[in-house]
């Protein structure tokens, strides 16, 4: 069994819970088509930040 070296402080404590409390993924709209989805991310169209970056099946 595993035994820690020292304690661990509440702040690093606080740190490494600090996903627990995550919401729901930030969304961006897309300027040109008006799509909502992840930010960072492309749009199912192709598009990032207003350009066109994959070409898809409907082009």
């Amino acid at each position: 069994m595993a035994v820690q070296k020292s304690k661990k402080s509440p702040s690093k404590r606080g740190m490494h819970r600090s996903h627990d409390f995550l919401t729901s993924p930030p969304l961006a709209l897309e300027p040109n088509t008006g799509e909502v989805h992840m930010r960072h991310h492309i749009s199912p169209t192709g598009y990032y930040r207003g350009k066109k970056i994959i070409k898809t099946k409907d082009d």
